[in-house]
């Protein structure tokens, strides 16, 4: 970045008002903002007098299209010429007001936005005719929004002008429009204006002017020359100031309404963080936005852009028109969303540069472009597929997304914000789009003649987001303070540790001698050899390296996972890798030396061969009931030449059940039954190690909580993921039923046998209780739903959609950061196999960064979570490992960053010993007291401890009977050297 980029943010950060060049900087301002606070989700209410809104348009849900004498308007005309007529009947909501009302009233909203259909209100499109019938469905609709006490919101023109009107003049490209449009609104201020406060001239003109007469998209369909778009443009900006003018000397004195214009914008992000690409995206955001708000905003002209690129295309405003343009709208009416974002924004409007859903940077660069207008964001709102129902949690995410973003743009960037609509109420006739999208809080089937509304999960969602105010932080999203139980295991945990065997130069068998006449340096004496002493754990710089690395951290255990193909590798101990044996013998010693438990699991799967010998993967793998014993003999070998330094086993590392088929989960639970009950039997008592399997327990939250079939979907996940291991090991020694049914169910669907294999009495028998704890690795929380909304992220199996919330922290490999998941998780455990200890085995991030800002973020948190489990809900937790040690060996996931064959520690490492240190999060009010020191018990001594007077008292004799006689020696010989 630039020193003159940077003085110009300063600058207009100090000045924090509209200045020439600082919308510019807003792209700049917001690259600067702290990272990851800035990227947290906003626990805050919204202002006191905040609007929360709800819209629909009259052509999109009213229907009745030749009812009580109205008239076609040109998309009437378009409906029936593309043979879809979907506006015909649309929502109906012209004979059902109530139906609509009493749906704002369960959603709670303060505001509703509506628009007239002018051509019900005026079937000829002029002042003169005005339809009773039309009249009255508007009065019974305001009247009853204000028995409901909510506000009305009215758009005089959202599209659907009058056929007539387009017949008789050629709609907006004639200048005669603008004085047509006035009276028509001077009859609205008549007729509603007493009890409207807020009125929107004209929705969009945008695609009104662009879509309608310059691409012939929308209706009127006219393909002309991008000449005509303009100059339909420049008549939509004069007609919307007569009418403010109008409004402000006719009516405002009595009826104290305010009037706009509801301008759409979408957002557009620099490919580079130049000057150019800054001017390159404020282009984009002229030709669009600007066309129409630079105008009413700030000079009556349009933005200097589009007049140094457009040149004659672009008609003229006389200077008078300029003044009379300048100023004409009491707040800034803002729509945003996929109507023009993604769909009708031209490619060439891109100028190069990059689109985006970023609501909260439009808002700060509407504030400073347009002299901090306050705003009231008119619509917004995403879409769903067509064939959605009542579970549209990805439509409820966006919103989420949309509603949290103008809370960050108040209480953070300071943006005058004064409502928020969300669109729209119901389903409805979506414009080009028919009936193939949904975007309605409400569902309707439009195939049922009575049409009646059902909430979906968005509108639940925004009723209490309503009702609430927004989101006010609870005592479940703050943290906490307090200290884990004495001697809680605090480790680090890396998939594998870096094997190196080569051996140090002390070990080298050459003889060398000093060439002092060529080289000047030692030369090898070639045919001579030293006899090779036997390798001693010191030859190996890695081990010395990596446990000086984890002394560094504090930690008391360190997890990873042996290589079973290097230790044998054909998959027998007729061949057995005595070196990398020998490697880990030593590795495992100076472990214990250094006082940090090792924690050891036997086996991981991996990409190549399931990280298993090639032998048994050809054969099968654990499809094969040989791999089994295979397994069992290489436990065998490894408890023997390393069970002695190892205070943790773990048979299985991670499992993954969606990779595994039925018949290998089969078989994976008498591996690990096998050879737990080989440990308990032959190695327990001498070795005195604890051993069990980690499962991969990443949480699976329902996208809606408000939906029934979201939380079955959810539950049956979580069986199937984990519940298929662990039920049988920790409980029934068999499947959970809730998964062996539903498999049942589905087989006859699919190609291949889903259902479950069935064990003997004597097999659950033998895997049931398998397990000295429970071993668990976290990562992330998954939301899903049973709808499909997305093929590659559905299971057709288990009929299970996996979504993203956007409002989650992300890592630059789309995990998602959710802290309170590891606490859910901990609880279903708790809740599903009782109160048994508990280990998180690994837990964490990839973050590559030296800094690793959000790896110190992630680990704060999740740690704090599994405190929250423990002091508050009571779990048994023993112990917390982060994940990961190195990114040598676990790219980009390491607390310490390898690069040139060197080790940094990352700012995370730095934290993670300040909590190992504390034990927790002590408050500051707190003082830790030490956890008591193990006492060993000694069998003899008891007998020392009994007669331990006796024995000092024969110790002092001793000393002292010679000390005597050193003395009396010493001056003997003084005397006989005198004499």
């Amino acid at each position: 970045m630039s020193r003159g980029a940077i003085r110009a943010l300063v600058l207009c950060l100090a000045l924090n008002s509209a200045y020439p060049g600082c919308a510019e900087n807003v792209w700049l301002r917001f690259a600067q903002l702290p990272f990851p606070q800035d990227a947290q989700f906003l626990y805050d209410t919204f202002p006191l007098d905040f609007m929360w809104a709800v819209g629909t348009a009259a052509y999109q849900v009213e229907g009745g299209w030749q009812q009580d004498g109205r008239k076609p308007s040109i998309w009437d005309t378009y409906c029936r010429k593309e043979a879809s007529c979907g506006g015909n009947v649309a929502s109906d909501s012209y004979n059902k007001l109530y139906r609509d009302t009493a749906a704002l009233q369960m959603l709670g909203v303060s505001s509703y936005r509506f628009s007239i259909s002018w051509s019900r209100l005026f079937p000829n499109g002029t002042g003169a005719g005005a339809s009773q019938a039309g009249y009255s469905y508007y009065r019974a609709l305001i009247d009853r929004l204000k028995e409901l006490h909510i506000q009305p919101v009215v758009t005089l023109y959202h599209w659907d002008l009058p056929q007539r009107l387009q017949d008789l003049y050629g709609g907006w490209l004639n200048d005669a429009m603008v004085g047509i449009f006035e009276a028509y609104a001077e009859a609205c201020f008549q007729m509603f204006g007493n009890d409207v406060k807020y009125w929107i001239t004209i929705d969009n003109p945008y695609v009104v002017a662009w879509h309608g007469y310059g691409t012939g998209t929308m209706p009127p369909n006219i393909k002309g020359d991008k000449l005509l778009g303009y100059r339909a443009g420049h008549n939509l900006i004069k007609a919307h100031a007569r009418v403010w003018h109008l409004y402000n000397k006719k009516f405002r004195s009595l009826q104290k309404g305010r009037v706009s214009i509801a301008l759409a914008s979408h957002w557009i992000t620099p490919l580079n963080m130049t000057q150019n690409s800054f001017r390159e995206c404020q282009k984009s955001l002229d030709f669009v936005l600007g066309w129409f708000a630079r105008p009413i905003f700030i000079d009556g002209d349009y933005p200097q852009s589009m007049k140094s690129n457009l040149s004659f295309r672009l008609p003229d405003f006389t200077e008078e028109e300029k003044r009379f343009n300048k100023g004409t709208a009491d707040f800034f009416a803002l729509s945003f969303g996929p109507i023009l974002s993604f769909q009708l924004l031209d490619p060439d409007m891109h100028f190069r540069q990059m689109e985006s859903v970023e609501l909260r940077m439009l808002l700060y660069w509407i504030k400073m472009e347009y002299n901090q207008p306050p705003i009231f964001i008119v619509e917004n709102s995403w879409l769903i597929a067509g064939y959605t129902k009542l579970e549209d949690a990805n439509y409820m995410y966006y919103l989420k997304k949309f509603v949290v973003e103008t809370l960050k743009a108040i209480r953070t960037d300071g943006v005058d914000i004064i409502g928020y609509t969300a669109w729209s109420l119901i389903d409805g006739y979506e414009w080009h789009r028919e009936f193939k999208v949904r975007r309605g809080l409400f569902y309707v089937n439009f195939s049922n003649p009575s049409q009646e509304l059902m909430p979906k999960s968005s509108a639940l969602f925004y009723q209490q987001l309503i009702k609430k105010n927004g989101f006010p932080p609870s005592l479940e999203d703050q943290t906490v303070t307090g200290t884990f139980p004495c001697n809680f295991a605090w480790g680090i945990t890396a998939s594998t540790i870096q094997i190196d065997t080569t051996l140090s130069q002390f070990n080298d068998p050459s003889v060398y001698i000093w060439d002092m006449n060529k080289t000047k340096a030692l030369a090898k004496v070639e045919g001579l050899k030293v006899p090779r002493r036997k390798t001693h754990c010191a030859d190996y710089a890695s081990i010395r390296l990596q446990i000086s690395m984890l002394r560094s951290t504090h930690v008391s255990h360190f997890y990873f996972s042996l290589k079973w193909t290097s230790i044998l590798p054909h998959g027998n101990t007729s061949q057995i890798n005595h070196s990398v044996l020998h490697y880990y013998q030593c590795f495992l010693n100076e472990l214990v030396r250094a006082n940090i438990t090792p924690v050891v699991a036997l086996w991981q799967p991996m990409a190549e061969h399931q990280g298993m010998p090639i032998k048994l993967f050809t054969v099968g793998g654990w499809k094969d009931a040989r791999t089994v014993n295979a397994f069992v003999e290489y436990a065998r070998l490894c408890f023997k030449e390393l069970g002695k330094y190892v205070g943790i086993w773990i048979t299985m590392h991670e499992p993954l059940m969606r990779n595994h088929t039925s018949g290998e989960v089969h078989n994976l639970l008498k591996a690990h039954a096998n050879v737990w009950h080989l440990y308990d039997k032959e190695f327990r008592k001498s070795q005195k190690a604890k051993i069990s399997l980690a499962l991969h327990t990443d949480w699976v939250e329902p996208a809606s909580p408000f939906s029934r079939s979201d939380n079955n979907t959810s539950e049956r996940s979580l069986e199937y993921d984990i519940g298929r291991l662990a039920e049988p090991i920790f409980l029934s020694g068999d499947y959970p039923k809730l998964v062996r049914e539903w498999l049942s169910l589905k087989s006859s669907g699919f190609m291949f046998d889903t259902n479950l294999p069935h064990f003997t009495e004597e097999e659950k028998h033998m895997i049931r209780g398998t397990c000295d704890f429970f071993a668990l690795t976290h990562y992330t929380t998954e939301l899903v739903q049973r709808e499909m909304v997305n093929g590659n992220r559905y299971d057709r199996l288990f009929e299970t959609q996996f979504i993203t919330d956007m409002t989650f922290l992300h890592s630059p490999q789309k995990n998602a950061v959710v802290p309170w998941g590891l606490r859910k998780i901990l609880n279903w455990i708790k809740s599903k196999y009782g109160n048994i200890p508990i280990y998180i085995l690994a837990n964490g991030i990839d973050d590559g960064q030296l800094e690793d800002k959000l790896r110190v973020y992630y680990m704060q948190h999740y740690i704090n979570e599994a405190l929250k489990a423990t002091v508050i809900d009571g779990v048994d937790l023993r112990g917390y490992f982060a994940y990961a040690f190195t990114d040598k060996m676990d790219p980009q996931l390491g607390m310490f960053k390898y690069v040139a064959n060197k080790y940094e520690s990352k700012n995370s490492k730095s934290l993670y010993m300040k909590i190992i240190d504390s034990n927790g999060f002590p408050g500051p009010e707190t003082t830790p007291s030490p956890c008591p020191e193990e006492i060993l018990e000694c069998l003899d001594c008891h007998h020392f401890q009994t007669r331990k007077y006796l024995l000092a008292f024969v110790a002092f004799v001793c000393f002292t009977f010679v000390l005597s006689v050193c003395m009396i020696t010493y001056y003997s010989k003084k005397g006989k050297r005198r004499y």
